[in-house]
């Protein structure tokens, strides 16, 4: 792979959306891609669409778990491996399925999602800030918003 040129054109997306993501695991995958030649990766999460083919409410606490354990990962990686973060909100599992939920109940999430990675963590103050730019007087991150 490190002699096909391809590492000096493209830079690899790892993708995972649990709450429980194996950090040791991706700082290994990503040892492997650098021993490939490529200098740069990509995380994908999720803030909403990720829990479930029918699921019609966003659970904020999951995806925030998920956060926090990309920036364990990326605490845990050389500093300029990460290009990005692709925060992902999908809408349906295949073009048969049904609707996930729907952006209107995913914006507390998506809202604590980059709140908590532009502050390098969850704390406090990110879901005051959160609160105060949505305009909400509790935001509920282990339980369905009501």
């Amino acid at each position: 792979l490190a002699g096909s040129g391809v590492p000096q054109l493209v830079q690899p997306m790892i993708w995972d959306y649990a709450a429980d993501l194996d950090v040791e695991g991706k700082v290994h995958l990503i040892e492997k891609y650098r021993s490939c030649g490529f200098s740069k990766v990509w995380f994908a999460s999720a803030f909403k669409g990720a829990t479930g083919v029918n699921q019609s409410l966003t659970l904020i606490g999951h995806h925030l778990q998920n956060h926090l354990q990309w920036l364990r990962v990326a605490s845990s990686s050389p500093a300029d491996v990460l290009e990005g973060v692709a925060l992902t909100g999908w809408q349906r599992y295949d073009h048969f399925s049904v609707l996930c939920e729907l952006l209107p109940v995913a914006i507390p999430s998506v809202a604590v999602c980059l709140q908590t990675l532009k502050n390098g963590g969850y704390s406090a103050k990110v879901k005051e800030h959160v609160e105060s730019l949505l305009g909400m007087s509790n935001l509920e991150i282990d339980n369905f918003m009501r």
